[in-house]
């Protein structure tokens, strides 16, 4: 296990040497600190990124805003259809306007606000966004760790792949490799933020 752990501290440090700090889609995600707008955004691109293209869901982001729609308010006030048309780039834009209209709801009425959901403990406030329709471990942990700021490490196909080929685990479930990198690397959301973000990078230029 300490070999592993040594792997994915060497990893980082190789990632952070090849490209720095994240850019491009990753400097509104991994921005420290956020505005309350900017992690609404965040929160909304979090459901619009599910199976799409990221640049899709720019255009849907800049529809909404646009339409002054872009903010936890916003979502919960539009029109179905509109909000529906105004999303479509990003695609199943009925399954995602439903999604968006429930994690608003979520934030707003549930939990109070966005301020005050920063106060729930983070295992609490995971569950209940896991207990949301169409919310699964890597949406809700995307959440978590880029909209509010909270230690959770994120899982996806390329930190399979990368775990794969770096020979760190061949045993790539979401809550193993969570567990795994989680117990590498400091407890920092900053840290977490950047880290997953340079894997994705890394994955998407092929290596």
């Amino acid at each position: 296990m300490a070999g592993n752990y040594e792997k994915i501290r060497a990893l980082y440090s190789r990632l952070r040497k090849m490209y720095g700090h994240p850019e491009g889609q990753w400097a509104l995600w991994c921005r420290r600190p956020k505005t309350d707008e900017m992690r609404e955004q965040v929160i909304i691109e979090a459901i619009l990124t599910q199976r799409a293209n990221w640049r899709n869901v720019e255009q849907a982001v800049r529809n909404l805003s646009s339409a002054g729609l872009l903010g936890l308010k916003g979502i919960a006030t539009a029109d179905r259809q509109m909000l529906e048309k105004l999303i479509l780039p990003s695609g199943f834009y009925r399954q995602k306007s439903c999604r968006l209209k429930e994690i608003a709801r979520f934030f707003l009425n549930e939990c109070g606000g966005l301020h005050q959901a920063m106060k729930i403990p983070t295992h609490l406030l995971r569950e209940q966004l896991l207990s949301l329709d169409g919310i699964g471990p890597e949406t809700a942990d995307d959440i978590l760790l880029y909209a509010l700021d909270r230690p959770v490490f994120v899982v996806d196909e390329y930190t399979r792949r990368i775990s794969v080929a770096e020979q760190i685990s061949s045993v790539t479930s979401y809550n193993t490799l969570q567990e795994l990198f989680s117990s590498a690397i400091r407890k920092d959301f900053r840290t977490y933020q950047d880290f997953h973000a340079l894997i994705v990078i890394n994955g998407k230029a092929g290596r």
